[in-house]
């Protein structure tokens, strides 16, 4: 087990959860949030992590403004008060993105689609983290910045090419980090930290404003310290980008995993472990777990899958390293690192004969596999086969980077999406991790599996040495979920929130009620209103509520403790959808003042405050 690291005792764990909840209960505030994670980066000393950072009084003066928003709009911000990094080579107004190359540099105008969507959501930005080279390579000694120090062993690799922000994220410096993930980047370094990367399926998260690898492959990946702050962030960055030409949205209704779920493992002669016998048995122990997690293990063919994966850097793709910045690399030899050069350079030698002839095998391979799809529902890899020294990097850094790219370079290939959760420690105190892979917009069932699996591993968060929080559900994870429409002192930020939250319920969204309801404050304390509808020909109007996901076990038990005269029924929202809510009795409404006019209960309750004082 690897040795903590001290916590500045006022913020202790930076896990999204935790620290909303801290700040809902006033115990915390983005100022204080702030200050530690400076003093934390300074105690870091020369880790290599970062590239640039945001000028200190900037950052506080952020925090500063975050505090200063009152109760109702702090509410609406998803990631409030959260700080996070950015790999240095997706593009943050105010900071200069280098791809790892000074020479690259240049001063974004604006921030990355997905950036500016974090922002927009209250996180707070730290500052830009190291990388390989142009994201090329999953290693992570790839830079002239120097290697991001891994927590556990700084003679060991980070893995890359997004170290600075899985190094930062495991060493307690930010609550998450975005990466990029073309062959595996935003998975091997989460693998070589003891945390969580997500890989999203392309195009989910838009890629506008980020460095192309392969263009067509290239997605934005997600560093965290559980299974569901990755989902929460991803909840926020997913939308459909006009700026990003491979931008997708995704179904509306992702399917959840069946039970028991059924999850497919190469044949015990296509694993490799590279001579990794403490690699080969935490993966084991991890199968194991998910079976006790309700899985059913189903032994497959890898072949096809391993094939794809050698096509990346084999075939023509590499291409597409070389026309997103092969120009600039073969004008500029000197300011890039000798590895790096070679490989880009390499692209500008298959021809279009040989870009079909790949295309087209990649298809094979493609139709290959779809019948193990029928087969599972995820797929159970090790997150790599090893683990290497710097030194031993240095030694055959070609070869032992193909060698991590084994279970990670055909996933953007194969159109798949992906979680890698840690899975246990080596001997030497070193992490390993699995990753759990599906098709396309399969994040509900990943994530809910991978939750589960990280959980039963019973491991610390990151290199903190804090345990797991509790279970709780995310955006991304609502199978089998019954939703409540609430109207009143249960919304986000007020009085009577903490009756959902403590049964695990979770905010799926803001929404309005068709007009078709009058609105009126109840008499009593707590306050509290009634939301009665109109019969037919009565004017009524529209009540702007919040929508939240409870289990069915946890929803009765909420139900069961409403007082009279309010109830729940069935209520139509604005956009024809009908929803369990909360309604009140006719009778009860009769003398007490109708608010209807307010839209809602906070600006009715903003309204008395102005008024009152109250």
């Amino acid at each position: 087990m690897p040795n903590a690291i001290a916590d500045t005792p006022e913020i202790g764990s930076l896990d999204i959860a935790g620290l909303l909840a801290r700040y809902r209960d006033d115990a915390l505030s983005p100022v204080a949030v702030a200050r530690a994670v400076l003093a934390r980066i300074a105690a870091a000393g020369n880790d290599k992590v970062w590239i640039s950072r945001v000028a200190d009084a900037d950052l506080l003066a952020r925090a500063q403004a975050l505090a200063a928003l009152p109760p109702a709009e702090r509410a609406v911000l998803p990631l409030f008060g959260v700080p996070f990094a950015v790999k240095d080579n997706i593009d943050a107004a105010g900071l200069p993105t280098t791809a790892g190359c000074p020479a690259y540099a240049y001063d974004p105008d604006r921030s990355a689609t997905g950036v500016q969507r974090l922002l927009d959501a209250g996180a707070m930005l730290i500052g830009k983290t190291n990388l390989d080279q142009f994201a090329t390579g999953l290693v992570g000694v790839r830079s002239p910045y120097g290697v991001a120090r891994n927590p556990f062993d700084p003679a060991y690799i980070p893995g890359g090419s997004s170290s600075g922000s899985a190094v930062a994220v495991s060493s307690g410096l930010v609550s998450f980090a975005l990466g990029t993930d073309t062959a595996g980047s935003g998975r091997v370094p989460a693998g070589f930290t003891n945390i969580v990367g997500l890989k999203p399926t392309k195009g989910l998260i838009s890629t506008a404003g980020v460095v192309p690898a392969c263009r067509s492959l290239d997605c934005v990946s997600i560093f965290a310290l559980t299974v569901e702050d990755s989902l929460d962030v991803l909840a926020v960055m997913a939308a459909p980008d006009p700026a990003d030409p491979y931008s997708r949205k995704a179904p509306p209704t992702p399917a959840a995993p069946r039970a028991p779920f059924r999850f497919g493992t190469p044949r015990p002669d296509q694993l490799r472990f590279f001579g990794n016998a403490e690699a080969e048995r935490i993966h084991a122990e991890a199968l194991d777990r998910l079976e006790a997690c309700g899985g059913e293990r189903v032994e497959i063919d890898f072949a096809p899958f391993a094939e794809a994966a050698a096509l990346l850097y084999s075939g023509p793709w590499v291409a597409e390293r070389a026309a997103a910045v092969g120009d600039f690399i073969a004008a500029h030899p000197d300011d890039t690192l000798p590895v790096t050069r070679k490989i880009i350079l390499g692209g500008t030698a298959p021809t279009a004969i040989d870009a079909f002839r790949a295309a087209y095998r990649l298809e094979a391979l493609r139709a290959q596999a779809a019948p193990v799809w029928e087969r599972i529902d995820l797929m159970a890899l090790p997150t790599s086969g090893t683990i290497y020294t710097i030194a031993e990097l240095e030694a055959d850094p070609v070869g032992a980077n193909s060698n991590l790219g084994l279970y990670t370079n055909f996933v953007n290939l194969m159109d798949l999406c992906g979680i890698a959760v840690p899975a246990g420690f080596q001997a030497n105190g070193l992490p390993a991790g699995i990753t759990l892979l599906a098709p396309a917009f399969a994040e509900e069932a990943v994530g809910t599996v991978a939750a589960a699996l990280h959980r039963a591993a019973a491991l610390p968060l990151g290199a903190s040495g804090a345990p797991l929080p509790p279970p709780r559900f995310s955006p991304y994870t609502t199978g089998g979920l019954l939703e409540l429409f609430v109207v009143g002192g249960h919304l986000q930020g007020m009085a009577l929130n903490r009756q959902l939250t403590d049964l695990g319920a979770r905010l799926v969204e803001a929404a309005s009620t068709a007009p078709l309801y009058r609105f009126h404050a109840l008499p009593g304390d707590p306050a509290r209103p009634g939301l009665v509808r109109v019969a037919d020909g009565q004017t009524g109007g529209s009540i702007l509520g919040e929508v939240w996901a409870l289990t069915p076990e946890a929803f009765g038990r909420f139900v069961a403790a409403i007082p009279a005269p309010l109830g729940v029924g069935r209520v139509e929202l604005a956009d024809g959808r009908r929803v369990s809510g909360f309604l009140c009795e006719a009778a009860a409404v009769v003398d007490a003042p109708d608010i209807t006019a307010f839209g809602g209960w906070r600006a009715y309750r903003a309204h008395l405050a102005a008024n009152t004082g109250g």
